[in-house]
């Protein structure tokens, strides 16, 4: 029988329904996977009593954050949610001045959305790699340099705190953390219940590269930009795109940086790293095959992508996706061709 976890969610005023709600579910189901008591839930706000979500909803809360951190002993894990609430002062200072001694009786340290906003408020992720929603992760990393932010996650576990993107990232996030406290066995069942994926990777990106990107404003750069995703499979170096622009080398790469933050490399990397994903996701081709798709010559380049920008493997990836019976196993196509 699996020991018992405490696990402390810290709630206040103008959080997220569904980032309470997505943990608090995914730790039932695992008590009901492992028929025990795995994890044992327990909340707690800056003052016990009723707390009022995004949306008007109201909650008890049956602790203060204080009295959780004095009277719950052996805390595995403090989550604290998101929400809009934790970019309104009247709602965030007071979480932000208890969570250190809450943070200081507990195991693990974690935070879904803008809750981490919260921590790094109380400088609980100076030091760390942490990420938060994407809209807020350009704040987090101007308002706190000391942490380590990496914007295009769905999370990120570094040491014993973890944080995630929004919404319904708080599911992987609590998936991760139950894989982690009990195998993947378990976290895979419960996932099946919840109809979603089995578990998407920590490093996979929250947005598609060309969401990511700025539209160029330089309509020959522009027209560039919109024509890479069709054609992954060709010459895109940036000799190639340059010549497509009618540009020099030189001005063709200072332009699209400039214009759409990124370099052509990285967003041509990254375009055939999301194609790559899809396929695996659905469809039985090999991973060489894949990789030839994409316009890699290599299964191998294919490999070193996935290592250095997922910290996983194309296989391990695709285990994370039941194959449909009618996966697509005939002769590549080129990706996103029209």
């Amino acid at each position: 029988m699996a020991s018992s976890r405490t696990v402390v969610l810290v709630a206040y005023d103008g959080i997220q329904l569904t980032e309470l709600a997505g943990p608090m579910d995914v730790f039932h189901a695992a008590n009901t996977v492992l028929e025990s008591t795995a994890y044992r839930i327990v909340t707690a706000a800056p003052r016990a009593g009723t707390v009022t979500v995004a949306g008007g909803l109201k909650i008890h809360v049956e602790h203060s954050i204080r009295e959780a951190a004095l009277g719950e002993t052996d805390i595995d894990t403090m989550i604290v949610i998101g929400g809009f609430g934790a970019f309104d002062p009247s709602a965030s200072q007071e979480v932000v001045r208890e969570l250190p001694v809450l943070a200081g009786v507990s195991q693990r340290v974690t935070a879904v959305c803008a809750g981490a906003m919260l921590l790094a408020a109380a400088g609980l992720l100076d030091g760390y790699r942490a990420t938060t929603h994407w809209a807020a992760t350009r704040q987090l990393a101007e308002r706190y340099p000391r942490v380590r932010v990496e914007p295009d996650r769905i999370y990120v576990h570094d040491r014993d705190r973890w944080t995630s993107a929004g919404v319904t990232a708080s599911i992987d996030l609590a998936l991760a953390l139950v894989e982690y406290d009990h195998g993947a066995e378990v976290a895979q069942s419960i996932a099946r219940s919840f109809v979603v994926f089995t578990r998407r990777p920590g490093g996979q990106n929250q947005f598609s590269a060309q969401m990511r990107a700025q539209t160029a404003r330089t309509p020959a750069v522009r027209s560039v930009q919109d024509w890479l995703p069709d054609h992954l499979d060709e010459d895109l170096s940036v000799a190639a795109l340059a010549c497509r622009a009618g540009m020099s080398e030189r001005s063709f790469a200072r332009a699209f940086r400039a214009e759409t933050g990124s370099t052509p490399a990285d967003l041509v990397e990254s375009l055939r790293l999301e194609a790559a994903c899809r396929l695996l996701e659905t469809t039985a081709l090999t991973v060489g095959a894949i990789a030839r798709t994409v316009g890699y010559r290599h299964g191998e380049t294919l490999h070193r992508v996935f290592s250095r920008r997922l910290a996983t493997t194309p296989d391990r990836y695709r285990r994370n996706f039941p194959m449909s019976t009618t996966a697509d196993t005939g002769t590549p196509r080129p990706v996103g061709r029209r």
